[in-house]
């Protein structure tokens, strides 16, 4: 299993409202493009669990505040999803914000996404460029 973390600049209810436009009677979690699994994350839930430090230090550098809540989204392991995870996170971003993936600990923008802007030799969700750094 994926996943990434999106924090749009849209407030809940907006983003409520994206995702459910999107994923038509199905909520929380939502299914979207029958591959991606989503769902509210908050931050006196079990949004930070299992960070580093450094990383919620770097969020909060690239956005100016902790987010109390995000949209996790889950890509499991027997599809690619990468496509589709793409179209999902930049509706989630059209207004502003960032998202977070299991592979680097940049905080990534819709533009840096679109660009395919590299961070450290990885682009965004790039699973295969960080399998291969592996082998």
């Amino acid at each position: 299993m994926r996943s990434v973390f999106v924090f749009p600049r849209l407030d809940q209810v907006g983003t409520f409202a994206v995702l459910n436009a999107l994923s038509p009677g199905q909520n929380a979690p939502w299914l979207v493009e029958d591959v991606l699994y989503c769902w509210l994350e908050t931050e006196d839930g079990s949004l930070y669990l299992g960070w580093e430090k450094e990383a919620v230090e770097r969020l909060i550098s690239a956005i100016g505040h902790r987010p109390a809540w995000a949209i996790e989204i889950e890509v499991y392991g027997r599809v690619d999803g990468t496509e589709q995870l793409r179209r999902l996170v930049l509706t989630l971003l059209e207004h502003g914000g960032v998202v977070v993936d299991d592979y680097s600990d940049h905080a990534w923008t819709a533009g840096e996404i679109r660009s395919h802007t590299r961070y450290e030799g990885l682009t965004f969700f790039d699973f295969r460029g960080s399998y291969n750094r592996l082998i």
